[in-house]
């Protein structure tokens, strides 16, 4: 008798392995799927708060609240992407006529006139500046094909959009869904532990994602009208670009000063350097301190305090460590992971001292 259970405890845990090692293959060759899959988790957490609204406030039961939640999502990417695909035309049209030959010169030009205001011609790269040659190996005829291919790859963009939003509606309309799911899998007498995580995580997270949401859009309304003070084309779109790479934390607003300085420094070759579009760079360059500034004194305390209840050294550390396993993707998830971590820990190792120290404001 006592064989045969040891038997069937190992035929139960050789089940268990084949079932997470199938589901850890179909992760890895569907791996497109489960993107989808984060996507629509983060838009149902985003949107919880609205259905939640719409159910209490309007009485409205949950398909038709998860049907206008879903709307006002859609409509609210078709308008930022609305201001983004007339630039796209424009560019492909102008990069399809573009003469490559004389934007050199005017490349040229314009390191000469960088050279001369920052009286630099008694270094050496300056003087292959002025000469032309740093610029004689410089191939821009790859610009027109790889806006192509970019056109090109929008094509499945109507695929991942039905997708997220196919599993987003079902999200909101059933809030349990995945916790009924997991639920399978688990022991019952771990159930309600496991419901009340559920549900803490989701009402952090929720709040967590939303703060970001605002922190986006403050620095969206800084960096537009700094933009806009000092005419450049396309303010509003070069600052949503910019206010985006702020969600990549640390690396995220070095490249973003980066982007929004050199299209600054490109909005105009026709413009004297030393008159003209240094003053307008140095303006940018402090317009974007200034929301920095704001960000990090401001906004990312208000964030981390109020929404997932973590000291700034604690998520500092929890963001380079994932940073330095999985990269700039590491460092996005790196809050909502740990999160949902402490959250867990508290609920089924609450006696630990560790933990507790951890969870404490939880």
């Amino acid at each position: 008798m006592e064989s045969k259970a040891i038997a069937n405890g190992i035929l139960q845990a050789l089940f268990k392995l084949f079932v997470i090692g199938a589901v850890l293959a179909l992760i890895y060759y569907l791996n497109s799927l489960l993107i989808y899959f984060v996507i629509a988790a983060v838009i149902s957490l985003i949107g919880r708060p609205i259905t939640v609204f719409l159910k209490t406030k309007f009485k409205f039961n949950s398909l038709l609240a998860a049907s206008f939640t879903i709307i006002l999502f859609v409509a609210l990417l078709f308008g930022i992407l609305s201001l983004f695909f007339p630039l796209l035309v424009e560019q492909s049209n102008n990069l399809s006529l573009l003469d490559v030959e004389g934007l050199k010169v005017k490349l040229e030009m314009l390191a000469q006139q960088i050279s001369q205001s920052l009286k630099l011609d008694n270094f050496f790269w300056s003087g292959l500046l002025e000469s032309g040659d740093l610029l004689q190996s410089v191939n821009l005829g790859f610009l027109p094909d790889f806006l192509n291919g970019l056109l090109d790859a929008l094509g499945s963009f109507s695929v991942a959009l039905f997708s997220v939003v196919f599993i987003s509606f079902f999200l909101l309309k059933d809030s349990e869904l995945l916790q009924r799911i997991l639920l399978i899998f688990i022991k019952e007498e771990y159930h309600q532990r496991i419901q009340n995580s559920f549900e803490s995580i989701k009402n952090l997270l929720s709040r967590y994602f939303i703060g970001l949401l605002m922190q986006i859009t403050i620095l969206l309304v800084i960096y537009t009208i700094v933009l806009a003070i000092f005419g450049i084309k396309n303010a509003f779109i070069i600052a949503f670009l910019c206010a985006l790479l702020n969600l990549i934390p640390y690396i995220g607003p070095i490249f973003g000063g980066i982007l929004m300085i050199v299209l600054t420094l490109t909005n105009d070759f026709d413009l004297n350097f030393s008159a003209e579009i240094l003053p307008n760079v140095l303006g940018v360059a402090i317009g974007f301190t200034i929301g920095q500034l704001v960000d990090n004194f401001f906004s990312q305390p208000f964030i981390f305090s109020r929404s997932v209840k973590s000291h700034p050294l604690e998520i500092f550390f929890v963001i380079l460590a994932c940073g330095s396993l999985f990269g700039a993707v590491g460092m996005i998830v790196a809050i909502p992971l740990y999160t949902a971590l402490k959250v867990i820990l508290k609920e089924f190792l609450s006696e630990n001292k560790i933990v507790q120290s951890l969870t404490k404001d939880l």
